[in-house]
């Protein structure tokens, strides 16, 4: 990368790719767990990440680009490290706790990201892929402050 550009397109693939791995890790996630409000939200999660490719596919768009995804390797880290805690956990209440802190870390890459992305964008007068992205930014935020994959004070209290 020797460019600003560059490495805005750099991140944006690997974001594209981020989400769509996230897409397909869920499932699984969503399968091991039995707390019904978590599953609930990982349900919700699910969905709001199939929203947000179309998202980037309109970021990409609106650069004139064809949505691609770069392999993230964060990514990847967060996920191999979501399946070694779902194999390693033998009690659902801790198993639940130890899921939604590998969520936190999951929804705090990607603010970092989208953050990053927006305040690039903008710099680089991409006012379309701006807004979109500060959109993306502001659910993620709100997100990871009104879920229980965020918090959860009821299966935090029963591990005490």
């Amino acid at each position: 990368m020797k460019t600003l550009a560059d490495a805005f397109e750099h991140t944006l693939q690997d974001v594209y790719y981020a989400e769509n791995a996230i897409v397909k890790a869920l499932p699984k996630v969503i399968d091991a767990v039995s707390n019904a409000d978590l599953k609930s939200a990982l349900k919700d999660h699910l969905g709001e990440t199939k929203g947000q490719i179309k998202t980037l596919q309109a970021v990409f768009k609106s650069l004139g680009k064809k949505a691609s995804g770069e392999k993230c390797d964060a990514i990847e880290g967060l996920i191999k490290e979501t399946k070694g805690v779902i194999e390693d956990s033998n009690g659902s209440v801790a198993k639940h706790a130890a899921i939604i802190g590998c969520c936190q870390a999951v929804e705090h890459y990607e603010i970092s990201r989208y953050g990053t992305l927006r305040e690039w964008a903008k710099a680089l007068g991409k006012t379309e892929a701006h807004e979109l992205l500060r959109r993306s930014w502001i659910r993620k935020k709100r997100r990871t402050t009104n879920s229980p994959t965020s918090s959860s004070p009821e299966i935090n209290k029963t591990t005490r």
